[in-house]
């Protein structure tokens, strides 16, 4: 099982006294969440609420902006590195926001891609010249 024969012997004692409810008993292992359950669902609304509806200027929630509203909202102070793992456990996950220019003509770039980059490219269907040096190596030299 991949633990101590000191816990394995131990669970043992606790098995012989008190059956299979002592050892069900032990309870949760580590630091008990800062967050109750309640708070998680009100973290989790305003969130749903957007970045915009708590003053920020851009839609996108940053770890810092999250933890800045945990703090807001429930009074937790938590470091941006743990909130990503309170994120996780609500279910979300990363989003990033497409770059692109709102100007963007989609087919006008396919357009592109069939025609011109062919004959940009070379190859077939491409009349593109070919370089004017060559990456052959030269041939070893007669001379000693």
């Amino acid at each position: 099982m991949g633990v101590s024969w000191t816990a394995a012997h131990n669970w043992y004692r606790v098995w012989q006294r008190e059956g299979e409810a002592g050892l069900r008993a032990a309870g949760r292992a580590g630091r008990k969440p800062k967050l109750t359950a309640l708070q998680l669902v009100q973290v989790k609304e305003e969130l749903a609420r957007g970045p915009l509806a708590h003053g920020y200027a851009t839609i996108l929630w940053t770890l810092p902006r999250i933890a800045a509203l945990i703090k807001k909202v429930t009074g937790v102070t938590y470091h941006r590195g743990h909130v990503w793992r309170i994120l996780r456990a609500m279910e979300w996950s990363v989003q990033r926001p497409e770059h692109r220019a709102k100007e963007r003509d989609d087919a006008a770039i396919a357009r592109w891609q069939k025609r011109r980059w062919p004959q940009r490219k070379g190859g077939p269907g491409g009349e593109a010249p070919g370089s004017s040096t060559s990456t052959k190596a030269a041939p070893p030299s007669d001379r000693p």
